[in-house]
């Protein structure tokens, strides 16, 4: 996908893929004071993560106001993070963080893809898109210092 995604029953939402379509201001707002992951970052950290982001989703109100975002971080050929998932409190309950994960991880590129996420708290959403526990194969090195340490 590239460009914009047809939105049936989108309640005049509209989702894209298009980098200089994304207002960074809005991104910044939300994943600084309403995240409960990263906020820790700087604005430009998150400036630099979205400028290096492999794949990156909006999602719009018909206003076109940037109310959902999520990014990808990639090697382009089999394997892709999924990070920063968000919709605005206001704007939830359209569907649009599953519309977000799935046109992230199913109607793109990294379709074949495999896909690694961390959450603390939206594990249904994840799993309702084929996110499961990490197999027998999977591990994980925390960061370290207060930089990476999870919110209290």
């Amino acid at each position: 996908m590239s460009g914009t995604e047809p939105a049936p029953h989108s309640g005049g939402y509209e989702l894209s893929d298009d980098p200089a379509r994304l207002d960074l201001d809005a991104v910044w707002g939300f994943l600084s004071t309403e995240a409960c992951w990263g906020r820790w970052r700087t604005r430009v950290d998150v400036e630099a993560q979205v400028a290096g982001a492999w794949r990156v989703v909006g999602a719009y109100a018909a206003d076109g106001a940037q109310v959902g975002f999520t990014r990808a971080v990639s090697d382009g050929a089999g394997f892709a993070y999924l990070a920063d998932v968000f919709v605005a409190p206001e704007h939830r309950g359209h569907r649009l963080g599953h519309r977000l994960v799935e046109t992230m991880v199913d109607h793109g590129p990294g379709a074949d893809f495999r896909w690694v996420l961390v959450t603390r708290d939206a594990h249904g959403l994840y799993a309702a898109h084929g996110f499961g526990e990490p197999g027998e194969w999977a591990m994980v090195r925390q960061a370290r210092g207060a930089l990476g340490a999870p919110p209290a």
